[in-house]
């Protein structure tokens, strides 16, 4: 088991920038490659970026290239999602997960265990 607690959420305007953090315990956190997914109301989960377990490889959804950047640290047990440029349209409710696979996926079915999310809202 893993346990999942995002934090850093909040309101911010458009062009500015929030650094969301994904706190783990429970299991070895090194031995999950690691996710963010977000969710507008009304809207499917949407993938944002993915990191392998060593932080080696990530992926990101193309609009969000060159805007925000995933990384992790394996000795603190934490992931980050430093958003920058942010548009109105980042507003969701954002989602940290992690995954026993080896690959990073962008399917949120392949992710075992989830937090419960924190609020983005950008104003214009």
């Amino acid at each position: 088991q893993v346990q999942l607690v995002e934090s850093g959420g909040g309101l911010a305007q458009a062009g500015g920038s929030l650094r969301l953090s994904c706190a783990a315990s429970g299991r070895t956190f090194s031995g999950y490659a690691m996710g963010w997914f977000r969710q507008a109301p009304g809207t499917e989960r949407e993938f944002v970026a993915g990191i392998s377990r060593t932080g080696g490889t990530v992926y990101y959804t193309d609009d969000m290239k060159g805007r925000f950047t995933i990384s992790r640290d394996n000795a603190k047990n934490v992931m980050y999602l430093q958003m920058n440029s942010l548009k109105p349209e980042d507003t969701a409710v954002y989602c940290c997960s992690a995954a026993m696979s080896r690959t990073i996926s962008r399917r949120p079915g392949e992710y075992d265990y989830w937090g419960q999310g924190t609020q983005v809202t950008v104003s214009s």
